[in-house]
């Protein structure tokens, strides 16, 4: 599994947005947000992944900028304990919910946890099927 993030693996559709948002499912940890969405199996990548920071909480897009690379490169080094774990694939957005700048180590960290509960959820909910 390589650790890059192509433009393959980058959540791109407005309709797929849309529908991630309406009919996706969401796992927290303060201050990450993930909402999931399974897709089609026709899919050539397992998971395609968006970032998103509100404009409502920074005003400069320099920190919306920041914060989204943060949470790109935390994705990025994190998801191959997902791709070896999950059968399907999924689009997933990471939404980031603070108020103030974060610092890398916390973002990290709580994309750890975010992950982790993913593959929990996903594993129960292929458990009942």
């Amino acid at each position: 599994m390589s650790s890059k993030f192509p433009k393959k693996e980058k959540l791109k559709s407005e309709i797929l947005i849309r529908r991630v948002f309406e009919d996706g499912k969401s796992i927290s940890s303060y201050p990450l947000k993930l909402i999931y969405l399974p897709v089609d199996e026709r899919s050539e990548v397992k998971i395609q992944c968006g970032v998103t920071a509100p404009k409502r909480n920074f005003k400069s897009a320099v920190k919306r900028n920041r914060i989204k690379r943060l949470l790109r490169e935390s994705y990025r080094l994190n998801k191959e304990k997902i791709f070896n774990n999950i059968e399907g694939s999924f689009a997933f957005l990471f939404l980031y919910l603070g108020k103030e700048m974060p610092e890398y180590e916390d973002v990290e960290k709580h994309m750890k946890v975010i992950l982790k509960k993913f593959l929990i959820k996903v594993s129960n909910e292929d458990s009942i099927k």
